[in-house]
């Protein structure tokens, strides 16, 4: 009788689908194909290789089967989950407007009307009174499209002419649009498969953009002249080497178009005249491996941010008709306590971005005298960072500030006096008030003594008796360091009890370059380690326990939380992995995929043994084993392009093959847009409450 049924099944749905005892009666269980794959004298067999196949129409039946089996299993919690999402949403200001900046004589600003979804990108001329002129309204343009974005909005030196990139599939290629600002109408001609970023030269007419590979790989730089063909447009810059990317973007003094390539651990540039388009660009400094820098132009030099002879970076300069690495001379030495990330420049002052014990610090210098100054913030932890300086001529630095507790802030800083003016705080409707929170950093030891920040809010007047709710979140790749930002959607998660976590792990930046040097490559398993020291510090120092604790992580972070439900699922109830990379092995030897071949120095190259066997040794979905795992929300998006659908996909099916408890464990899918997700403004909400909702009816909490 099993074998009719199975039978109708595979008939039916195309997809096998099987009754295990273990296992809620109607999970779905992917067909299994033995795929051999062999290197390096190892051969690995993938059941669940063929589930790659995004046109197959097996793969689609086990995606929907999937998705109809989240929807049944969370059925009983959709009240909670619309109370979740009503809530978060409703705490969002509905009618909304950025804080303009001033670029060229005209103020920029984007603003949502009630109920709306995208925004309305909008200027006006001089002064904020006068009349406003409306460059795009997105929210018009999105009509009839499941996924739509906007980006690279740029506008002509002249201010007539608005380049801008679309996408409606959310595999972040993108078509350039013009359009004509003096009549509003769009120009014939557009320019697909770019990043959607954009460059003019001075004249008005040129523009200079980045195309992808096959792969999405950003490899070559074009030059279009408005009014014609693009099919006929010049490449300017080729990058061959497939572990580089390459980009195109202008100086802030508007004097040069500059082209960058960039690699994990290697930077070059390019520069030209932008008021000479039919010049030919200049190397600026030939690449070097293990180089990394960075340059803004300056007057009659050339800033540059580098890591020459400088683990942590420090600031150079050069003359602009000696541009190489012979000529540079100091100007910020390199210090084994400071990151130096990035600089801004003023007519007056140059603006350093640093990072001290974990903290951002915003340097200011007096570019006539070299006297300088911090800025204060008053909190522990923090981030503050730069935003908006499209004006060099201005003694006004535009900043922004949050922390776990304070909604995110707009300031105006006066360079001169040191006096600051608030210009806005995000808005948080209801009955909000931060005083009601706290925030704290903590320290974690590693298994080899190194102290993990821990970066803690909660409610006041919670508990520390071991038994409360936390989610526990961390990255620890690509030196990205998790900001101590805030979220208004937490709140629903906090004043049920919940404590919200960051891990600081290695991996990222946060305690400077070797930081990030000490969770990559053949140090990666630090991160995890780290991650798994920091859950067990905050139930040693009973914060929580392992029946109250989630791990959630994304992307990279998704791997992460992968390989810590292997090495250590005893430690969590559940675990959230968005979009995750969990099939580090295979997917790192393919080198068509998306992104592979520009991470051999973040990952390393498994045609190379020695990283092929490390690698091996940890990726998460290699190593699914017959073992209890905690209860699991994965999901993923159909056309995601940074982590291919398939990798979590192929993890849930082991996992469901192999795992012996009977903890639940589902699937969603965006079946038709990227995980990246949703576009608009509130229905991204909907998976934070889905999210939610999961570790809430794990907790057994149904308000």
């Amino acid at each position: 009788m099993k074998k009719i049924i199975l039978l109708i099944l595979a008939v039916s749905f195309s997809l096998l689908f099987i009754q295990c005892s273990k296992k809620p009666i109607d999970a779905p269980v992917a067909e299994k194909q033995p795929h051999e794959l062999a290197i390096h004298g190892d051969t690995r067999i993938d059941n669940y290789f063929w589930l790659n196949q995004r046109d197959n129409e097996k793969v689609i039946a086990y995606l929907n089967a999937e998705n109809a089996y989240t929807d049944k299993m969370m059925k009983h919690a959709n009240k909670l989950q619309k109370k979740l999402y009503k809530e978060i949403v409703g705490r969002i200001k509905q009618d909304d407007e950025s804080v303009p900046y001033k670029d060229n004589d005209f103020f920029y600003y984007q603003r949502y009307e009630e109920d709306i979804e995208y925004p309305v990108y909008a200027r006006k001329h001089n002064n904020l009174d006068n009349a406003e002129e409306i460059l795009l309204n997105v929210d018009e343009m999105a009509e009839g499209h499941a996924f739509y974005n906007v980006n690279g909005l740029n506008i002509s030196p002249d201010n007539n002419l608005l380049a801008f990139g679309e996408d409606t599939v959310s595999r972040r290629k993108y078509t350039i649009h013009f359009k004509d600002l003096t009549t509003g109408k769009l120009f014939d001609e557009n320019i697909p498969n770019t990043t959607g970023g954009s460059v003019w030269a001075n004249d008005n007419k040129t523009v200079f953009y980045t195309v992808k590979d096959s792969t999405l790989r950003p490899h070559k730089i074009y030059k279009h002249i408005l009014g014609t063909d693009p099919a006929g447009d010049a490449e300017i810059y080729h990058e061959f080497d497939n572990t580089f990317s390459t980009y195109v973007f202008k100086s802030k003094s508007d004097k040069y178009i500059i082209i960058g390539s960039e690699s994990t651990l290697s930077t070059e540039f390019r520069f030209l005249n932008a008021d000479d388009p039919e010049d030919e660009f200049t190397v600026f400094n030939p690449r070097e491996k293990n180089h990394e820098y960075s340059i803004e132009h300056f007057k009659d030099k050339f800033y540059i941010v580098t890591n020459w002879h400088a683990k942590n970076f420090r600031l150079m300069e050069t003359p602009i008709n000696a541009t190489s690495d012979f000529n540079w001379t100091e100007v910020i030495p390199h210090r084994e306590d400071v990151l130096l990330e990035e600089i801004d420049v003023f007519r007056n002052y140059l603006v350093v971005s640093e990072r001290k014990d974990g903290l951002n610090q915003i340097r200011i210098i007096n570019q006539h005298d070299d006297s300088d100054h911090y800025m204060e913030f008053g909190e522990d932890a923090y981030f503050a960072y730069t935003s908006d300086n499209h004006e060099f001529n201005t003694d006004l630095l535009r900043f922004r500030y949050t922390s776990l507790t304070t909604p995110f802030t707009t300031y105006d800083y006066d360079m001169n006096t040191k006096d600051r003016e608030m210009l806005k705080q995000d808005e948080v409707v209801g009955k909000f008030d931060p005083s009601d929170y706290q925030s704290e950093r903590i320290f974690a030891t590693a298994d080899d003594g190194t102290k993990i920040p821990i970066s803690l809010v909660y409610k006041k007047g919670l508990v520390n008796d071991g038994k409360n709710p936390l989610l526990l979140y961390g990255y620890g790749s690509y030196g990205i360091n998790m900001e101590t930002y805030f979220g208004s959607h937490r709140l629903s998660l906090l004043d049920r009890g919940f404590i919200y976590a960051i891990a600081h792990i290695r991996g990222g930046q946060e305690m400077g370059r070797y930081w990030y040097e000490d969770g990559k490559l053949l140090k990666k398993k630090n991160t995890f380690t780290d991650f798994i020291n920091c859950a067990e510090y905050l139930i040693d120092e009973q914060y929580t326990n392992a029946d109250n604790l989630f791990a959630e992580g994304g992307s990279a972070c998704g791997l992460l939380v992968g390989a810590v439900a292997n090495m250590a699922p005893d430690l969590f109830r559940g675990i959230i992995a968005q979009v995750p990379f969990v099939d580090v092995v295979t997917t790192m030897l393919d080198d068509t995929i998306p992104l592979t071949t520009s991470e051999y120095d973040e990952w390393g190259n498994p045609n190379d043994k020695e990283y092929y066997n490390y690698m091996l040794s940890y990726s998460p979905y290699d190593n699914v084993i017959e073992q209890d795992y905690p209860a699991m929300l994965v999901t993923t998006g159909l056309h995601y392009s940074q982590v291919q659908y398939f990798e979590p996909a192929k993890w849930v099916a082991k996992l469901r093959e192999l795992k012996t408890d009977n903890n639940l464990l589902i699937f969603d899918i965006n079946m038709e847009v990227g995980h990246g997700g949703a576009s608009g403004r509130f229905e991204r909400y909907k998976e934070i409450a889905l999210e939610y909702a999961f570790m809430l009816d794990q907790l057994g909490i149904r308000k």
